[in-house]
């Protein structure tokens, strides 16, 4: 058994009867986690939008339509 797991199985029952099960909330670790997943999301949204800005193509001619071909000089 790890110390975490040892360390849990003590303090867990412990903590049984400090809070009421029906008012548990994700408390400060919920939020920094929900603020650092928000703040990486905006940063690989900034990010695809410089790179897709960055993209020069040119679109291929549509071949349905007719090219006038050029006529030869004589």
């Amino acid at each position: 058994m790890s110390a975490t797991q040892a360390a849990l199985t003590q303090l867990l029952p412990l903590a049984g009867d400090t809070f009421d099960k029906n008012k548990v909330t994700p408390g400060i670790l919920g939020f920094l986690v929900f603020a650092a997943l928000a703040l990486g999301v905006w940063a690989l949204m900034k990010s695809m939008n410089r790179h897709m800005g960055r993209v020069d193509f040119e679109e291929a001619p549509d071949p349905t339509t007719a090219t006038p071909e050029p006529k030869p000089t004589t």
